[in-house]
C-alpha cells in the first residue's frame, strides 16, 4: 500500500522517472508473490506424487490433492487481461528441482507412517519421472484453462 502511495504522490508531481522505478519494483514483488504462492502448491503436488511412487498406491486424498494443487498453480501463474503466464515452462521446472527437496522431506513424514528420512525416501523413488509428472500436470492444467 505505501508503494502505491508513493507512486501517487510521484505521479502528481510530476517524477515520472521515479514512478517509472516504483513500477518495476511492485511488478517485481507482484511477480515474487506469485512465484511464492506457486511453490508452496508445487510442494503438496510433489509431497503426493513422492508418497505415490514410494507407496506405489493411492489414496482418493491424495488424488483430490494433486488436481487441486494443480489447479491453483494453473490459476496463480496465468495472467488475467494480457493472456499467457507469469512463469514459462522452463521457469516451473526450475521452481519443481528447487521446491522438491522440501516436498521430500514432508513426504518422508507421511509415507510409510514416518519412518524413513528425506535420504532415505530419496532412494527409494526416481526423482526425474516425479518432477517429469509434476510438470506434465501442470502443463496440462494451464491448457484446461485456456
Amino acid at each position: 500500500m505505501e508503494e502505491l502511495l508513493e507512486l501517487r504522490t510521484c505521479l502528481e508531481q510530476g517524477r515520472y522517472t521515479e514512478a517509472m522505478t516504483l513500477l518495476g519494483e511492485m511488478e517485481e514483488m507482484s511477480k515474487e508473490d506469485k512465484i511464492n504462492k506457486i511453490c508452496r502448491f508445487v510442494i503438496v503436488l510433489l509431497l503426493h506424487l513422492i508418497k505415490k511412487d514410494a507407496q506405489k498406491k493411492t489414496t482418493r486424498f491424495w488424488e483430490v490433492s494433486i488436481r487441486n494443487a494443480v489447479r491453483e498453480i494453473s490459476q496463480i501463474n496465468k495472467r488475467r487481461k494480457s493472456g499467457g503466464y507469469y512463469l514459462s515452462e522452463e521457469e516451473l521446472r526450475e521452481i519443481i528441482e528447487e521446491v522438491y527437496e522440501a516436498a521430500l522431506d514432508n513426504a518422508a513424514l507421511e509415507a510409510f507412517e514416518g519412518c524413513y528420512s528425506g535420504s532415505e525416501l530419496a532412494e527409494m523413488v526416481d526423482k526425474e519421472k516425479i518432477g517429469k509428472e509434476a510438470l506434465q500436470l501442470i502443463l496440462e492444467g494451464q491448457r484446461k484453462k485456456n
